[in-house]
């Protein structure tokens, strides 16, 4: 596959042949919003309205902490606490809540800017996934070599092929058959594994070998949610 400023993250993804692709590239955006958010993003003013009103969710919080910039951290919660104060705290108390309030604030809590701007940059990856795949052999033997996609993304995958400007129509039967390939095998594999796992502990495999079980409880977690476990 030629390799043009839209393809090359997603050789990037799909070259390493390493779990699920669609992960990947969840971790890659993720990784880079992050640095991004406590680096450059610190002086860019229109982004600093964008975090100040949607804040963070507890996972990126913890990321953006973990990276140990904790002015960046400190500058950012100032101004996110702030506009939270001036939006949603009323300025004299009152006898009942506000639901219109009390409806904000549930708003805040569950929005997130990286959360956003991750699930925008993997639509646009995806339509990019589509083209390379309609194109002919040499992405779709790449796309076909992948291990496993997990069930999450296998969702996703098939949600943005069917929706309105995903996959054209000519393809979607091949293209849903492919991916649930990938999902389906794996899923078989992961089963026999977890039942071999279980089988172990009967005294009666005693000295028989793991094979391939031994990790199967963190693979599974994995492909059902597409995280790893802690």
């Amino acid at each position: 596959m030629k390799e043009t400023i839209c393809t090359i993250p997603i050789n990037d993804i799909f070259m390493p042949k390493d779990g699920c692709p669609i992960c990947r590239m969840k971790d890659m955006l993720e990784d880079q919003y992050v640095r991004f958010i406590t680096g450059d993003a610190m002086m860019e003013p229109n982004i600093r309205v964008e975090t100040n009103k949607k804040g963070f969710c507890h996972r990126h919080f913890s990321k953006m902490f973990e990276s140990g910039q904790k002015l960046p951290n400190a500058l950012i919660l100032e101004s996110h606490l702030q506009e939270i104060l001036d939006s949603y705290m009323p300025k004299k108390l009152k006898s009942k809540p506000d639901k219109k309030q009390l409806e904000g604030i549930k708003n805040e809590i569950n929005s997130c800017y990286v959360c956003d701007r991750i699930e925008w940059d993997m639509q646009h990856f995806m339509a990019t996934i589509f083209i390379e795949w309609t194109k002919g052999e040499e992405f779709r033997k790449l796309y076909n070599e992948q291990p496993f996609i997990c069930l999450k993304h296998y969702h996703f995958i098939m949600d943005c092929a069917t929706a309105k400007g995903g996959l054209p129509s000519k393809y979607l039967s091949e293209f849903h058959s492919e991916t649930t390939a990938l999902t389906k095998n794996y899923l078989i594999s992961l089963k026999e594994d977890i039942t071999h796992f279980c089988s172990m502990f009967d005294y009666r495999s005693k000295g028989q070998e793991w094979g391939t079980s031994k990790d199967a409880i963190e693979r599974s977690i994995e492909f059902l949610t597409g995280e790893k476990p802690q």
